[in-house]
């Protein structure tokens, strides 16, 4: 069961309800196709729901389109659309996930917990540029391979929030050999040696 205390924010009960099916579908059906390691299952509440929440708080843009990329068993991607749900209700969320069995898993979440958010079915590179104004990913790829993924699907004036490891420091310098771009990073709540990078102004050089 999910809690606010877990989540580290005040929630509404539907909310609360929402990602307790959620987290009652993942345990399910996380033995048959691997929807997180198997290690995490019994303390997801933390090092996946509370993960992921962390990401909807950092949104500074409430409007246009959200684009969660290589979504997998949907952390931060479905998180957010259960929390963007209460909170902007309106809000387009677009999870693109290349496993048909995940984008599966994905759908019946959403189905199951009412929501409106959509599963492309597609690797990412394939997929139509989405123009987001706000784009996700957690342990994706690489930074540098991440923002050529990102800026297929990132508006102009968008901004990506991109959770990384410890090693978040260099692969930031990697990236920079290609690209240029605005980055804060902001320490995780969950591992203060990872951190979620708020990137913007994003250019190939």
């Amino acid at each position: 069961m999910i809690t606010a205390e877990t989540l580290g924010r005040s929630v509404s009960r539907e909310t609360l309800e929402r990602l307790s099916l959620y987290l009652a579908l993942l345990e399910k059906w996380n033995p048959s196709i691997n929807l997180v390691a198997r290690s995490t299952i019994r303390e997801a509440g933390q090092r996946h729901f509370s993960d992921s929440a962390q990401i909807a708080a950092l949104d500074q843009i409430p409007l246009g389109p959200w684009v969660d990329l290589g979504s997998g068993g949907g952390f931060p991607g479905l998180v957010v659309a259960i929390l963007k749900a209460e909170d902007t209700p309106d809000r387009q969320i677009t999870l693109i996930e290349s496993d048909t069995r995940k984008a599966t898993f994905l759908r019946t979440v959403i189905r199951e917990t009412n929501l409106t958010a959509n599963v492309m079915a597609m690797r990412i590179e394939d997929a139509p540029a989405q123009n987001a104004t706000t784009l996700s990913a957690r342990a994706l790829a690489p930074l540098p391979k991440l923002l050529d993924l990102a800026a297929r699907h990132l508006g102009p004036t968008g901004t990506a929030l991109l959770m990384k490891g410890e090693n978040w420091g260099k692969e930031v310098k990697d990236a920079q050999t290609q690209w240029q771009f605005s980055c804060t990073p902001h320490t995780s709540k969950t591992n203060p040696n990872a951190v979620v990078l708020e990137i913007g102004d994003l250019v190939h050089v």
